[in-house]
């Protein structure tokens, strides 16, 4: 059942809007539905926070991170979760209490957890929030529309042998190296949980554009049919041309076994749009196995990058062994190396042109 009433526009009001809920048009939400069970991904939540656990604070819709108090009324949005230095939850609400499974603003049932981590920040559904039309606010409402036809800019996925590996660090690194060499570049984090780390960390490095799969409709990728995040990328990479970026910058979150991800590197269509790899892994032993696995099905990087890249004898050890090339983050960001970078990329993709 759907209520209407007065003081709800006013707890809203003093509510902590979540990152993940961005797109939204705030003013477009005039109710709340009680029926929190019915909840699917990317539902508008308003819930009071029960028990701060591992997540302390909220990121906020302004780009910073709020400090949670018991008691605090947030809007999140219902979504699953992959993260194996984190959790692992799916977009399923409990009336009595639901976990907060990413600082982002993203609410669902955990499943399982890392044993370093403490258990999840507790948050009490008031209810699902609705429109107008009485209809509950889904964020694949406020997704980009379709972008104009036009030629696509070259693009360099980023992909890593585990979270936490390098990846951001190192997209961040050549958004920096390429915008300084003279290209307009432009970011996309296919995969993923929504959160403003790596939003921000894309923009600090002069990023032209940034954009995610939340600008595609999406709080999660976790068990998301594939062919609606193949959708997903073709809409950003539309999005990326329009904003006129000659190249393009493609993360793909957690590891290369993680499920969405292996199976988007094996889709003609990705392999079509995304040709060229960076592989990101934290230590050498991790290089020679991602290598192996990602030649079963057809993937050269052109590089190895990431947190192994910080010694200089684990890099040895994996390029020894691999026969690539290991690039630092200072590499990346230096304009003439990453240039030659492109060069590489745009040999592997015939069909891109690449601005001077």
């Amino acid at each position: 059942m759907t209520t209407y009433r007065t003081p709800f526009t006013a707890s809203l009001t003093g509510a902590k809007w979540a990152f993940s809920t961005r797109r939204v048009q705030q003013s477009d939400v005039v109710g709340i539905s009680d029926r929190v069970e019915e909840a699917r991904s990317g539902d508008l939540v308003l819930g009071r926070v029960e028990k701060i656990g591992s997540h302390k604070r909220l990121q906020l819709t302004s780009g910073r991170g709020s400090e949670l108090y018991p008691d605090d009324l947030v809007v999140v949005a219902c979504g699953d979760r992959y993260a194996p230095d984190q959790f692992e939850g799916i977009a399923r609400l409990n009336r009595q209490s639901s976990d907060l499974l990413a600082s982002g603003g993203v609410l669902g049932q955990m499943r399982q957890k890392n044993g370093k981590i403490a258990c999840p920040t507790t948050i009490v559904p008031v209810g699902l929030l609705t429109d107008a039309n009485g209809q509950v606010v889904n964020l694949s409402s406020y997704a980009e529309t379709t972008a104009r036809p036009g030629a696509r800019p070259t693009a360099i996925g980023l992909i890593g042998a585990s979270m936490n590996s390098g990846k951001t660090t190192a997209a961040a690194a050549l958004a920096n190296g390429l915008r300084r060499a003279g290209h307009r570049v432009g970011v996309v984090k296919i995969t993923g949980t929504a959160a403003f780390g790596d939003y921000n960390a894309y923009i600090d490095a002069g990023a032209h554009f940034v954009c995610d799969f939340v600008d595609a409709g999406m709080v999660s990728t976790y068990r998301q049919p594939v062919p609606q995040i193949e959708t997903a990328l073709e809409l950003l990479l539309g999005l990326a041309g329009e904003a006129n970026c000659d190249v393009v910058i493609v993360e793909f979150a957690d590891g290369i076994l993680q499920s969405e991800t292996a199976a988007l590197l094996r889709s003609d269509y990705v392999r079509s749009e995304v040709p060229s790899f960076l592989f990101a892994v934290p230590d050498a032993l991790s290089a020679v196995g991602g290598s192996a696995t990602l030649s079963e099905i057809g993937i050269a990087p052109l590089a190895i990058t990431g947190v192994v890249s910080q010694s200089p004898l684990a890099s040895a050890e994996a390029e020894a062994m691999t026969g690539l090339p290991i690039w630092t983050r200072d590499a990346l960001c230096d304009p003439a190396k990453a240039n030659a970078l492109l060069a590489s990329a745009a040999s592997t993709a015939p069909f891109c042109e690449v601005a001077a």
